[in-house]
């Protein structure tokens, strides 16, 4: 899920207004495309490589949330060729007639993907959206800190781990995994279930330490906090970085997103944002693309590329019997108001 999903915590911050310039020389006769993307969420030399390739230029701006991103589309789809959203936005985008239909003759390098990353509920007829990212929501630990198995949420709401609990600073994140700790789906429109799971959050506030976004990672390996709430494709960089570190899919289950390339309405240069994504789907291309990120991959091809370290870790690629319990955000339409006044009300007692 595009949330802040970062390395380097002040590579990004807030929207970067000012568009990465692809090439060297004069470039004002090249053909060009305009990317709209979360921050360091592409290996750069990538974007190098298309323009040497293409001859198209790439101009690269990035945002921090899907709500942002929506925002400003919303005010002129035509801006960008190419963007890229998490599963619940690229429903609300089809439905608002914000999206182009992919000609996906244009794009033979799709056989690559997966066919169970196909015909997704966000996309159903399989007409605006090509799988980009995958992953889920865990828990990252500190084995130094916390004691006995870690497998589920309820860990988050112990009073021994007092103000050393960091939570995601995520509306839909932080509710969703709290309906999960209660039995409720996290696409619930209930309005007893929201209820219930902001109950819970403003009971869990004495263990939280704070309500965080990317700079979860430099203080998870700091050892500032035992546990946090994380997306999966962080895991493998920050336990590198801090060996004390684990992360987990509790048994309840979790948000299994979905990152995926679409085209917005009116978007001035269709062909050449076609073209970036047969490119972005060519195996070697997407192996590297992957190598760079650390999030799990929809690209079949290039899954075989990677090391066996990478293909055999069950939190960047669980068995079938975890997905099962997992569940990808819905948009909820005029009911996530109910969610902006439950979270208000977390986040001010």
């Amino acid at each position: 899920m595009i949330k802040l999903k970062k390395i380097f915590s002040l590579a990004f911050a807030g929207i970067l207004m000012t568009s990465l310039f692809v090439g060297c020389g004069d470039s004002k006769d090249k053909p060009t495309i305009n990317i709209f993307n979360a921050g360091d969420y592409i290996d750069p030399t990538l974007l190098k490589d298309f323009e040497r390739e293409t001859g198209v230029k790439v101009n690269y701006e990035t945002f921090e949330t899907n709500e942002i991103m929506y925002q400003k589309l919303k005010t002129d789809t035509s801006s960008y060729d190419l963007v890229i959203p998490s599963d619940y936005m690229v429903e609300k985008m089809i439905k608002e007639d914000m999206l182009e239909k992919i000609d996906f003759k244009n794009i033979p390098n799709y056989c690559n993907i997966d066919d169970k990353f196909k015909n997704l509920a966000f996309d159903p007829t399989n007409e605006y959206s090509v799988p980009y990212m995958w992953g889920t929501i865990g828990i990252l630990y500190n084995k130094k800190m916390v004691k006995g198995p870690i497998d589920s949420w309820d860990v988050l709401w112990d009073p021994k781990y007092k103000g050393q609990v960091f939570m995601l600073d995520a509306m839909r994140d932080s509710l969703g995994i709290t309906l999960k700790k209660l039995g409720c789906s996290l696409n619930s429109t209930d309005s007893k279930e929201i209820n219930e799971a902001k109950d819970e959050l403003i009971k869990q506030k004495p263990n939280v330490l704070a309500y965080v976004g990317d700079e979860v990672k430099d203080r998870m390996v700091a050892d500032e906090a035992a546990l946090a709430v994380i997306y999966s494709g962080d895991a493998p960089v920050l336990k590198e970085r801090n060996p004390d570190l684990e992360y987990v899919i509790p048994k309840e289950g979790t948000n299994l997103w979905f990152d995926s390339m679409v085209i917005p309405k009116g978007a001035k240069h269709k062909e050449y944002a076609e073209k970036f994504i047969n490119f972005m789907l060519d195996p070697e291309i997407a192996k590297q693309n992957v190598e760079y990120i650390g999030y799990s991959t929809p690209n079949k091809a290039a899954l075989e590329l990677l090391n066996d370290d990478i293909k055999n870790d069950k939190n960047a690629y669980p068995d079938e019997g975890v997905l099962k319990k997992c569940e990808v955000f819905k948009d909820l339409g005029d009911n996530i108001k109910k969610y902006d006044e439950a979270w208000m009300e977390v986040k001010s007692n």
